[in-house]
């Protein structure tokens, strides 16, 4: 007998903020009380035993290497190359999305990586990029503020945007713009171009040695010395070291009602709608200001808005989270790779045949996530192809465990029609509809009274159709 399923509230908070739903997930809902307890226990995340999917960081030791060993590596004839380096982080970011108990700051770390957009691989601050990955894991929960010091003055950050290279004497505003306008307070907060030229000012200092060392320092000789005003924010910066005044700056920023706005738009459009309410909106850039930029007041504030509770599957999955979802609701198990071809390496060339793969989006402003931007003809074959070589465990072919045949099958014998609508309480935590039955017979061809009486009657190719079927609908790929 099947297990009783979530509430379409449960389910509902779920599936937004996880990157699919499973029974596991579910029972752990249940066991926190429901979901409610389940998001507190969520935010707590250092508190939620994580070490399967921690484990895999060790499957792709490059990650670990500091910036100059993956640079000589990289230099030397036949050696690693960068880009290589770009892939495994791919790699061990969909694993980890795949397997983490800890499904919140999953997600979390998504959005964050997506505002404050570093992509990878990038030939200009590719052997920084797992560091700068793991400082927006240590704030992903924590304070806004906190997390855009640190990722505006990461080397990752400054080399991609050229801050590395910008002096008083040779100024490149590319990171002092897009602090402004991508980061923080957008556009309509009205800055101008003496302001982006400010606040180029005020970042200069910050330096990296690319493609020689990679050591990151801070030159007060490259600062510029003179008044900077920026919005509300001005200062004599009359000092060689900027440092703290850097830090005063970003830290202004992300307490600026603009960027409370930017903030709280972008956290709607992820999690409840491709065009939120004003009054949406205002609520959580809100409790974002009250809360001085804290991440989980603001979190709170958002799903207890009705707006949420009345957003059900109004969200398309992006192909990325289309591909982990999909593998989250097969049950696959991915084991620590030792060829090409195993799951482990396969998954990120797999997945971006989707039309998508992380940090892949080559503009500093981080891929869009509205439907529209993902709703092609080519996305969409792209998806059921994935859909179709998963379910049927062609493809990845090594590496990797799938699910018995039989442990998909209700007791035997049973009508087809309630074959179909255990696999669909299975694999998507709901009852199968009537469409559903519907698909399922076309494609498989077996009428809804056909009597399944043992495994055999149901032959894999078949069952592979059936969840294939099922993963093609909207209730997978709408979340």
């Amino acid at each position: 007998m099947s297990k009783p399923l979530p509430s379409p509230a449960l389910r509902h908070l779920l599936s937004r903020f996880s990157f699919g739903v499973t029974p596991g997930l579910v029972g752990q809902a249940r066991a926190a009380g429901g979901g409610t307890g389940w998001f507190e226990r969520q935010l707590d995340h250092r508190s939620i035993p994580d070490d399967a999917a921690g484990a895999m960081r060790g499957w792709f030791p490059y990650l670990d290497k500091t910036p100059s060993q993956l640079w000589a590596e990289d230099q030397t004839a036949g050696g690693r190359q960068g880009w290589e380096t770009g892939i495994d982080l791919q790699r061990w970011t969909l694993l980890r999305r795949i397997a983490s108990t800890r499904q919140v700051h999953e997600t979390m770390v998504e959005l964050w990586s997506n505002l404050l957009h570093v992509p990878s691989p990038e030939p200009k601050s590719w052997p920084m990029r797992p560091d700068y990955d793991q400082v927006v894991r240590e704030h992903a929960l924590g304070r806004f503020e906190d997390l855009l010091v640190e990722c505006v003055l990461h080397p990752a950050m400054g080399c991609y945007l050229d801050n590395a290279v910008s002096t008083s004497r040779s100024i490149n505003e590319n990171l002092g713009r897009e602090v402004l306008e991508l980061h923080t307070v957008g556009i309509q907060s009205g800055f101008d171009e003496e302001a982006v030229r400010d606040s180029a000012y005020i970042l200069t200092g910050w330096k990296c040695d690319r493609f020689n060392t990679w050591e990151a320092s801070y030159s007060t000789g490259d600062h510029y010395i003179g008044p900077v005003r920026v919005l509300g924010f001005s200062d004599a910066n009359g000092a060689a070291d900027g440092r703290e005044l850097t830090r005063r700056y970003l830290r202004y920023l992300a307490n600026h009602p603009a960027t409370a706005r930017r903030v709280a738009s972008r956290l709607a459009v992820r999690f409840v709608s491709d065009e939120p309410s004003a009054a949406l909106v205002t609520h959580v850039a809100d409790a974002f200001t009250r809360s001085g930029t804290d991440i989980k007041a603001t979190l709170r504030a958002l799903i207890a808005h009705p707006e949420f509770a009345a957003s059900r599957e109004s969200k398309i999955r992006t192909p990325t989270e289309d591909g982990v979802a999909t593998y989250r609701a097969l049950g696959v198990q991915v084991q620590r790779p030792s060829r090409a071809a195993d799951a482990g390496n396969a998954i990120a060339h797999q997945i971006s045949t989707i039309g998508q793969a992380p940090f892949d989006w080559p503009r500093p402003d981080g891929f869009p996530d509205v439907a529209n931007a993902w709703t092609s003809t080519s996305r969409m074959l792209g998806s059921w192809q994935v859909h179709w070589t998963v379910a049927g465990g062609y493809f990845p072919a090594t590496g990797v465990t799938y699910r018995p045949n039989a442990a998909w099958l209700p007791a035997l014998p049973a009508r087809f029609d309630e074959v179909v609508d255990h696999v669909c309480r299975k694999l998507l935590s709901r009852a199968a509809t009537t469409r559903m039955q519907q698909a399922a017979s076309i494609y498989t061809g077996l009428s809804a009274g056909t009597r399944i009486a043992s495994p055999d009657d149901l032959s894999p190719y078949r069952l592979a159709k059936l969840l294939a079927t099922l993963l093609d609908t909207p209730a997978h790929m709408n979340r």
